[in-house]
C-alpha cells in the first residue's frame, strides 16, 4: 500500500477530542477570551508556522528524509500547528463576542455574571460564567454549559438552587450577582 493512505501518527488526529460546542448554539465568548483566541490564531499562522515550512524546506533539501530528524520533527509539528488553526478558525467563526460590563441593572444570572454561592455550611465560592474556550476552575471561571453554571442560569440574589453531581444533590444560595469586565 502506498505510505499516501497510511496515517503517520496517532497523534494526528481529528477534532475529535477537543471541547465541544452543544448543538445548534453559538460560541458565546468574554471580550478578553476572544482577544486571547485571536492572538494565539495570529502567532500560529503569522510567526510559528511560516518559520517551520522554512526549516521544513531548508531540511528537505539536505537529501534523505527518512533519517533527517529536522524534517520528521517539523512536519509532525507541522501538523499540530494546523490542527490547532483549524480548531481555533472555527471557534472564532462561530464566536459571539459578549460583554458582561455592557449588562447593567440586570438582577438575574446570565452568561457573563460573577455569582458568589453560598453552601448550607456557609461557605461562600465565586465563579464567573464564561465561554467554553475560557474556562479556568482555579480562578473560579466555569463554562456556560458546565452543570453549576447551568443551575444558576436564570436564579436572582436570595434564590436556592439544586446542583446535581455525581457525588448527590447540594443545595446553593445566590448571594450575588454582578456584571464586571472580565481580564
Amino acid at each position: 500500500m502506498s505510505k499516501a493512505f497510511t496515517k503517520e501518527s496517532e497523534d494526528d488526529e481529528d477534532l475529535d477530542d477537543l471541547p465541544k460546542l452543544p448543538q445548534g448554539v453559538k460560541n458565546y465568548i468574554t471580550p478578553g477570551g476572544y482577544r486571547r483566541l485571536m492572538d494565539e490564531f495570529d502567532q500560529l499562522w503569522k510567526t510559528e508556522r511560516p518559520a517551520l515550512v522554512k526549516t521544513i524546506t531548508w531540511a528537505a533539501s539536505n537529501g534523505d528524509r527518512s533519517e533527517n530528524g529536522d524534517y520528521i520533527y517539523g512536519k509532525k509539528r507541522l501538523r499540530e500547528i494546523d490542527r490547532r488553526i483549524r480548531f481555533l478558525s472555527k471557534r472564532l467563526e462561530f464566536s459571539e463576542v459578549i460583554d458582561p460590563a455592557e449588562r447593567v441593572d440586570c438582577d438575574q444570572v446570565f452568561f457573563g455574571a460573577t455569582v458568589t454561592v453560598s453552601n448550607p455550611a456557609g461557605e461562600e465560592k465565586t465563579y464567573s460564567i464564561v465561554g467554553l474556550d475560557e474556562v479556568d476552575v482555579g480562578r473560579g471561571r466555569i463554562s456556560w454549559v458546565s452543570p453549576l453554571a447551568k443551575s444558576l442560569l436564570k436564579a436572582r440574589e436570595g434564590d436556592g438552587v439544586t446542583l446535581r453531581t455525581p457525588g448527590g444533590v447540594e443545595e446553593l444560595e445566590v448571594v450575588e450577582i454582578r456584571y464586571e469586565a472580565l481580564d
